[in-house]
Parts: structure tokens; C-alpha cells; sequence
């Protein structure tokens, strides 16, 4: 059987032993279908055994066998085929009954109207379509449920290989331990969370293995950050609105709330939301249910709420600017994550995995730190905590010609060890920046912190030659290894 080609136009098999109807018919209908002739029913079976034929068009009085016979066999042998039956007959007890049998789509009375009769084969060609749609559909949803299974099944696996707590990066011993051993005992369980820590320590990371490693975690991971937009902004994001509710509201918009619904919502800095509408969201939480902006339905939500903040909330609470009744709903498991200079040993294989990711996003597999970095990196505070390490890491790797990424790219802050240190107050001396101060302590805390800033710097400058430092400093290599002990910094790894 020959298919039409996908620019082809559908087949149309006119059947009738009379040469000018066929001819008539062809004139009709050659601009929008490609036609073929039958003078007789044995012609009309080679031409549908050879060709897809997506109507046939057949009349009824035919020497040997009529119409609605051939069109009975037709529909036994080729069933997709729409059937139009043609005849100036209308009350022939063979068509009455062929209708039926035959499964005849379309009765045309002699004599046609050219436009309906195109309109006619119109309609049935794309009747002919749909069914075949209809088939496919239904075939690929009968196939298709297990290769989805199967695909979820394997997307699942991924995210949690992914998202698992021990890809958490942190040294052995870590402060993160005890952390990630309390989030994943919990996670089974369908309690709310409260992820408290300073902006950039990984709170969302630590959410996401929580929801990935609960029940829920075949459903949806949604996330919000509460600071980023007004009250009135927020209510329309989390409990989604009606369309015309206001200006601007041109269709019905589902909130992250009804999206969630069966997974997690992560509502980072709930901390930062108003009073006002800390009530909306007490009412979510204990209903079960959201109510649109503009609408007087309520919509009941199944959601497992992570919630996450870098304020002090009990505080916050005394204070009277957070709900001590939310505060409870929220804090069903409170976490705390500590900041990156709680954690110092955890800073090398966190910054060993940001390399790896920084040199994947440049184009830039392969890179690799110096080794007078990882003291630069351990002596700094960093405030920022991992958003700006991986900021950092970033800034040098992109300086850095080669695969080594050296100490000398990072900032002057980091190199000198100090949150505070400007560019512009470093701007002195050799061009590498002088320490700044200690805020406070006595004379001699003071002394001692400029002497091991001092030291830091004259050692990363030197790459860790303790005679060329030991003689720009004047002192003896026995004098400057003291040094160094009592300071921490004898060993560059």
C-alpha cells in the first residue's frame, strides 16, 4: 500500500461506472484532494489494495455489484476509510439498509451541488483524521503509562541523587552532621519545617533534601522568597487570584499553594512578611485551604510547608513583629544551619565542588585550585557565606588564564583575612593592601592580629618561602616558624 507522502493531499477514490460523473466529481474536488477512478468495484479494490485512500466516493448503481455492497466489503478490509454512498434513489431498500452495514458516513442524492459535495468530502476527510488521532492518542496511552512510569521513576531517582543530604558538601565531623541526620530523620514525616541561618549557608539546599527524601517527593518542590515582593504581590503569587480581581488580572492564575498541592512549598525569609498578612497565612495553614484574590471559594491545598528565615523569629516574636500563633505553625521541626566561619574545616571541599561548577559554566572543565589557596579561603570569615565564596571562586577562575586558579586572584578582603578591608583602604604600601585593625580588644590583641595579617600576607606574596620571608622580615627561619605555629598559618594546606 502506497501512503500519501505528509505534503500530499488526502485520496479520494471516486467509484462510478459512468465517465463524465466521474469526471464532474474529479473537477469538484482536484483542488483540495488527490483523486483516483473506479469504473468498477474489481478496479475500485486494486486502487484501495495499492493506495491509502482516505474517502471513497462511490455510487450505487454499478453493473455486478452496487455501491453499498463494495462498501460493505470496504469497511471489513479497510476500515479507516469514510464511506460516502452517491444515488438519485432515495428511499432503495439496499441503502436504507446499507447505511448500517456498511457504516455509510454520508448519503449524496443525485443530482450534487458541487459545494456541498466538496463541503461533504471536506467533512469526512477530516473525520477520517480525527479517528486516526483518536487511535494514536489511545495507542500511545496504552504504551506510553509504563515508558512515563518508568521515565518518572528514573527522574525521581536523579533528583534524590541529586538532592540527597550526602551531596550536602561538608568535611567529616562537621557541624552539618547532626543537622542533616535530624532533617532526614524528620523528613518522613509530614511535619512543618523552620530552617533557620544567615542568607547564603544553604537553607534552600537543605529543603530540597527534605522534600526529596519525604513521602512527598514525587510531587511538586515550590519555592518562594517572601522579601522579594510587596504584601499585596505575595498574597497573589501564594494563593493565586480571578481573573479581573484587579488591574491587570486578565486570566485565573493558580498560586504556588494550589501548584504544590500533594509536594513542599519552601517560604524563604518568612521572617520579612508584615503582620497582615502573616494572618492570611495562618488561615492557609490551619484550613487547609487558600482563598484567590477575588474569589469567595476557597480551594483546599495539601501542601507540607519549609519554612526559612535568617531572623531570630522566638525574638521576633517578643517583639511583636511575627505571630507567635504562625511561629508554632511553622516550627513544627526547627534547623539550624551554622554560617561557613562556623564551619572553616567544611570550606575546602565546598569550594572544590563551586571550582568544579564554575569551570563547567565557563566552559572551563578541569580547573584547579593553587595550593597557597586554601589558607586564603580558611582565614577569611566570609559574611556572605557560600553565595559569596561561590562569587569569589567565580571572579578568580575568571582571571585565571590557565587551569590553576592562583591565591592572587581573589579579592583584598579575602586575601587579607578581613570581612571589612576595602579596596580603597588597601590601596598603599606594594599595591597589596594594608590590614585593617581589630574593632576592639587591648593593645596587644591588636598588635597580634596585625602581626598575623601581616605574616599571612608576606607568606601568600612569597608562595609560602619561608627564607625569602624569614629575611624580608628580619627574622630568623626558627623565629618566623614560632610565628607562624602561634598563629596558625604553618602549614599552606
Amino acid at each position: 500500500m502506497i501512503p500519501p507522502a505528509p505534503d500530499l493531499l488526502p485520496v479520494v477514490l471516486v467509484v462510478d461506472d459512468e465517465a463524465r460523473s466521474r469526471e464532474a466529481m474529479r473537477r469538484t474536488l482536484d483542488e483540495e484532494f488527490r483523486i483516483l477512478e473506479a469504473a468498477h468495484a474489481d478496479e475500485a479494490r486494486a486502487l484501495m489494495e495499492r493506495y491509502e485512500v482516505a474517502v471513497v466516493l462511490c455510487d450505487q448503481r454499478m453493473p455486478g455489484v452496487s455501491g453499498v455492497e463494495f462498501l460493505k466489503e470496504a469497511r471489513q478490509r479497510w476500515p479507516e476509510a469514510v464511506r460516502i454512498i452517491v444515488s438519485g434513489y432515495t428511499d432503495s431498500e439496499d441503502i436504507i439498509t446499507g447505511l448500517n452495514e456498511a457504516g455509510i458516513h454520508q448519503y449524496v442524492l443525485k443530482p450534487w451541488v458541487p459545494d456541498a459535495l466538496l463541503a461533504t468530502v471536506r467533512a469526512a476527510a477530516e473525520t477520517r483524521t480525527l479517528q486516526r488521532s483518536l487511535q494514536r492518542l489511545d495507542v500511545d496511552l496504552r504504551t506510553a503509562t509504563p515508558v512515563l512510569r518508568q521515565r518518572r521513576s528514573e527522574a525521581l531517582a536523579k533528583a534524590r541523587a541529586v538532592f540527597d543530604f550526602d551531596r550536602i558538601e561538608r568535611a567529616p565531623g562537621s557541624p552539618l552532621d547532626g543537622v542533616c541526620a535530624m532533617a532526614e530523620r524528620m523528613a518522613r514525616y509530614d511535619l512543618p519545617v523552620l530552617v533557620l541561618g544567615e542568607s547564603g549557608t544553604g537553607k534552600e539546599l537543605l529543603a530540597r533534601a527534605i522534600h526529596y527524601a519525604s513521602p512527598r517527593a514525587t510531587a511538586p518542590f515550590v519555592i518562594e522568597n517572601c522579601a522579594a515582593i510587596a504584601d499585596t504581590l505575595l498574597e497573589s503569587e501564594l494563593f493565586g487570584h480571578k481573573r479581573g480581581a484587579f488591574t491587570g488580572a486578565y486570566e485565573d492564575h493558580p498560586g504556588l499553594f494550589q501548584r504544590a498541592h500533594g509536594g513542599t512549598i519552601f517560604l524563604d525569609e518568612i521572617g520579612e512578611t508584615s503582620p497582615a498578612f502573616q494572618v492570611k497565612l495562618l488561615r492557609v495553614l490551619q484550613e487547609g485551604e487558600v482563598r484567590p484574590v477575588g474569589s469567595a471559594t476557597p480551594v483546599p491545598v495539601d501542601v507540607r510547608v519549609v519554612a526559612a528565615t535568617h531572623r531570630d523569629l522566638e525574638a521576633e516574636v517578643r517583639a511583636g513583629r511575627f505571630r507567635e500563633d504562625l511561629y508554632y505553625r511553622v516550627a513544627g521541626v526547627t534547623l539550624a544551619m551554622p554560617a561557613l566561619r562556623e564551619r572553616v574545616a567544611d570550606i575546602p571541599p565546598i569550594a572544590q565542588r563551586l571550582l568544579h561548577d564554575v569551570g563547567l559554566e565557563l566552559g572551563r572543565a578541569g580547573l584547579r585550585f593553587d595550593e597557597d589557596v586554601t589558607p586564603v579561603l580558611m582565614g577569611y570569615p566570609w559574611p556572605g557565606n557560600i553565595r559569596e565564596l561561590r562569587n569569589e571562586i567565580r571572579r578568580a577562575a575568571a582571571l585565571s588564564d590557565g587551569p590553576v586558579v592562583p591565591a592572587r586572584h581573589f579579592s583584598l578582603k579575602v586575601l587579607h583575612g578581613q570581612a571589612g578591608v576595602s579596596a580603597a583602604a588597601a590601596g598603599n604600601g606594594h599595591g597589596r593592601g594594608a590590614p585593617a585593625l581589630p574593632a576592639s580588644g587591648t593593645l596587644s590583641q591588636r598588635l597580634e592580629a596585625v602581626e598575623a595579617m601581616l605574616l599571612r600576607e608576606v607568606m601568600l606574596r612569597l608562595r609560602w618561602n619561608k627564607t625569602h620571608a624569614a629575611r624580608e622580615l628580619g627574622l630568623s627561619r626558627v623565629g618566623l616558624r614560632a610565628k607562624l605555629v602561634r598563629y596558625g598559618l604553618e602549614e599552606k594546606t
